[in-house]
């Protein structure tokens, strides 16, 4: 067995007492714990069944670690652990209510950070975003996820088999599980690349829902930045404490990758919300050249419709007074004037041209026909 590194950073020294016993808590109802395993020097020495064997043999090995997953947990679990932890009463309430944006917390010798992990649902098109809380003391880390994402039990395998780096202690959980996050941050990266490739192409082909899909994929990304941009602070003040709390090197280099990795994933990002608000810009663009277009299409077919109106009126006029004379004089009554003068045809005739020719003169001089 190789030496024992320093356990967590911010570890006071010299090493606390084991802490007195407590009365054993009263077991919770299973079915949020996912697991519960402990640790000495980097290696599984037990995977108690419930949470009250775990504080039990946690107590009788003072030089161990427990790493407690829960996913929702009930009031009554998270309490147990808050008893047997002295986890701070606002930091559970975080827990249980979830919604909580990133963060990192100091109650005591006891950290508290909140995380918003990400995955890219193929199927959907979708970023799918869940809330890990995670409680890191002396000698446990417990973890409670709000959501599918991320997938533990791998940090938990990967951490198994580097005994050395589990060693170190909680702290070396914690980067463990920061790394997990972070690193699921780049498949969702690679989705909303291609989404957005995908929007560029619809929006130039003048497809009618790609709005609607810009506006969603747009909401997603000031999710993204409110999931990234906080872990950058978060990180370099854990970076800031290294010479403080004596935080092994080992440990340091993985924090700044870790760090290196989502100020990328931060930029990312915004880039991604900036090309979106301006393809949004230019499919307003495109939208509105497509409806003045569609407008004057209908301007000048109503303006042709007008014209042909114009003509079909001016003929209907020019053939109405020739009616209009030819039905007077077709009444054939007795006592109407004229009708013995020998010269009324040819004036009734005269009549109806002169009217016909005096309209047309009039409607072609206004351009009607």
């Amino acid at each position: 067995m190789s030496e024992r590194r320093p356990r967590a950073a911010w570890r006071r020294q010299p090493e606390p007492p084991a802490r007195a016993p407590r009365p054993e808590p009263q077991q919770p109802e299973p079915g949020a714990v996912v697991q519960a395993t402990l640790y000495r020097d980097g290696r599984r020495v037990a995977s108690p069944d419930s949470l009250a064997e775990t504080f039990r043999q946690l107590r009788e090995h003072p030089d161990g670690m427990a790493w407690i997953g829960l996913h929702r947990p009930t009031e009554s679990e998270l309490h147990s652990l808050a008893t047997e932890f002295d986890l701070h009463e606002l930091a559970v309430e975080d827990a249980l209510e979830a919604h909580q944006r990133p963060k990192l917390e100091r109650y005591g010798d006891t950290l508290f950070v909140v995380l918003r992990a990400a995955r890219y649902l193929d199927a959907q098109e979708e970023v799918d975003f869940g809330e890990l809380h995670i409680f890191v003391g002396q000698d446990f880390v417990i973890t409670v996820r709000h959501g599918a994402a991320p997938d533990l039990s791998a940090v938990r395998h990967r951490m198994e088999e580097n005994p050395d780096l589990l060693a170190l202690g909680p702290e070396a959980v914690l980067y463990a599980i920061l790394d997990a996050v972070v690193d699921g941050y780049a498949p969702v990266v690679a989705g909303v690349q291609n989404d957005v490739d995908e929007i560029e192409t619809e929006v130039f082909s003048g497809d009618p829902a790609v709005s609607r899909r810009i506006y969603e994929l747009s909401r997603e990304m000031v999710e993204f930045q409110r999931a990234t941009r906080p872990l950058v602070g978060m990180l370099h003040g854990l970076m800031a404490g290294f010479a403080k709390y004596g935080t092994d090197e080992e440990l340091q280099r993985y924090l700044r990758d870790v760090a290196d990795h989502v100020t990328h994933t931060s930029e990312r990002v915004d880039g991604f919300r900036q090309a979106l608000t301006e393809i949004l810009t230019v499919n307003a663009t495109l939208v509105t050249q497509q409806q003045n277009a569609e407008m004057r299409a209908l301007a000048e077919a109503g303006f042709e419709q007008n014209e042909e109106i114009k003509k079909i009126s001016s003929w209907a006029a020019i053939l109405f007074a020739p009616t209009l004379v030819g039905t007077i004089y077709g009444m054939n009554f007795e006592t109407m004037p004229e009708l013995q003068w020998a010269a009324g045809y040819p004036f009734a005739i005269l009549l109806m041209a002169a009217v016909c020719v005096s309209l047309y003169v009039i409607f072609k001089k206004r351009d009607w026909l």
